[in-house]
């Protein structure tokens, strides 16, 4: 009788296969024969994180992460759908990033989004955080997400930031929740309005002549006005909301 009859058997569906080494996407995969180990342990030992999983079935009957694997068992892992874990109403998501990437924590602030980052924050105050604070952890490690304390989270498949941004905006139904400039792109708090003549000795001759609507920065004192940056960011985002 052949031994491996009696083994477990899983495929992931969809966009896991991004996750999976060549060999393994789309198809039957065998697992090693056991019967004290979740399906969650399996799922991760296979390169997948738990936070890119949107439903487990085992023998066709819906299974959780706890589920013990046993043998014979046909396990099918599907990923989170496009969307399924968009905000409430006038609740918006939080993000944390980790510490490689600082141009799309920058562009998650421009579209006004909770958007922690820092370039010295370490994994573990990553995952703390994450929990502690109810954030979505952004991140290219996906050793990173399958920490236990990472309860949401993403792993971008793209290294260039605008592709990442469209795939977060994707992923979690991001567009209805966009509020672009309400946030500081250097430290993420919410900006606030200033009077001309409160700033006014911090611009250039041309901008005191040209531009009359301010906004400041409470935490870092940085002022934001309408100028050709502006433009530029209005165009960039018009593009990136309007790709389907």
């Amino acid at each position: 009788m052949d031994g491996t009859a009696s083994q477990a058997l899983i495929r992931f569906h969809g966009a896991l296969n991004d996750l999976l080494p060549p060999a393994k996407r789309e198809s039957l995969v065998r697992l090693p024969p056991s019967r004290d180990q979740s399906v969650k342990h399996l799922i991760e030992a296979l390169g997948v994180p738990h936070t890119e999983v949107g439903q487990i079935t085992v023998n066709g009957v819906a299974a959780d992460f706890g589920y013990l694997v046993q043998p014979g068992d046909e396990v099918a892992v599907y990923p989170v759908a496009a969307g399924a874990e968009s905000a409430p109403a006038g609740e918006p998501p939080r993000f944390i990033l980790d510490n490689h990437l600082g141009r799309l924590a920058g562009y998650l602030r421009m579209l006004g989004f909770d958007a922690l980052y820092r370039n010295d924050i370490q994994d573990d105050e990553l995952a703390q955080r994450c929990n502690r604070e109810g954030r979505i952890l952004l991140t290219r490690d996906k050793r990173l997400l399958m920490r236990n304390l990472v309860e949401r989270g993403y792993w971008l498949r793209s290294k260039v930031p605008r592709q990442q941004l469209e795939e977060i905006i994707q992923r979690f139904g991001l567009t209805p929740a966009v509020q672009p400039f309400r946030r500081c792109l250097r430290c993420n708090e919410p900006l606030q309005p200033a009077r001309k003549e409160d700033v006014l000795e911090r611009l250039e001759p041309l901008t005191r002549m040209y531009f009359d609507e301010f906004h400041i920065c409470p935490a870092c004192g940085q002022v934001y006005w309408k100028g050709s940056h502006y433009e530029r960011m209005s165009q960039m985002i018009e593009q990136v909301l309007r790709k389907p």
